[in-house]
């Protein structure tokens, strides 16, 4: 259990570390990411390993605060600081166990939108893809994190930026992509999962959270652990002792967090 307070983010933190398994190596983006796979090669995955789009391979966690993957303390006592081409090549070679990615948008099978949103009249645009397209199509499996918004959830996404899964047949099967697609997405009110076709289903709620209300902020009828034969709905984890003391020693003042 936890010994004391924490916020949203930390717990997302905790969960998504619990999505790296010892031995894997991961595909790290930006924000919250950083500081999961340090938690993870911190506690119980430490043969695990992380590449970064700008070039890192690190196994072992950054000594200081990292705003971006390209701060001097993530290239210190790193494995190698290569070159954006090296770390793509990995996720061609098949050699990225699990990618983290987040978006704007996502519906049902877990497609990504980061690149433009419309609303009546009016069109935003986004970052883009960067790699995250990339990650997506390759790596071996993928999970996904953003914030709990019903704005966020939507039947379709307005633009296909990440593929999820096919919907048109269980999982990747008529996927021309190598990867296995999303694994999990973690919000700041639970972790979902994707069940055999393919569709994201309510895996576990995160403490205090009710589950009417979570899957009320969905267009469509989000199934649970059970409807897909995987047990109840659990609660997730909360952040224990340890994981918190980790976390604010990698985010000191809860820039990220």
């Amino acid at each position: 259990m936890a010994s004391e307070e924490y916020t949203d983010r930390e717990l997302m933190v905790s969960a998504a570390a619990s999505e790296i398994d010892d031995g894997d190596t991961a595909f790290v983006g930006m924000r919250l990411p950083l500081i999961a796979f340090q938690v993870a090669v911190s506690t119980h995955a430490p043969n695990s390993m992380a590449v970064y789009e700008s070039g890192v391979v690190r196994d072992s966690p950054a000594e200081g605060f990292i705003h971006t993957m390209c701060d001097l303390p993530n290239l210190n006592r790193a494995v190698s600081t290569t070159g954006m081409i090296d770390i793509m090549s990995r996720l061609q070679r098949g050699d990225v166990d699990v990618g983290f990615l987040g978006g704007a948008e996502i519906d049902r099978y877990g497609n990504l939108n980061t690149t433009w949103v419309r609303g009546g009249e009016q069109e935003i645009r986004l970052p883009g893809s960067g790699g995250a397209c990339d990650i997506a199509c390759l790596a071996d499996r993928t999970v996904l994190l953003m914030p709990h918004e019903p704005r966020r959830f939507v039947e379709s996404v307005h633009y296909v930026t990440s593929p999820g899964h096919s919907s048109d047949g269980p999982g990747r099967n008529t996927h021309p992509d190598s990867g296995g697609g999303p694994s999990a997405l973690v919000t700041s009110k639970a972790t979902f999962g994707f069940d055999d076709d393919g569709e994201l289903y309510l895996r576990s709620l995160h403490p205090g959270a009710d589950e009417a209300s979570v899957l009320e902020d969905f267009p469509w009828e989000v199934q649970t652990a059970s409807d897909v034969g995987e047990g109840s709905v659990t609660t997730t984890p909360e952040p224990t002792g340890e994981e918190l003391e980790l976390i604010r020693t990698f985010d000191p003042d809860g820039f990220w967090t």
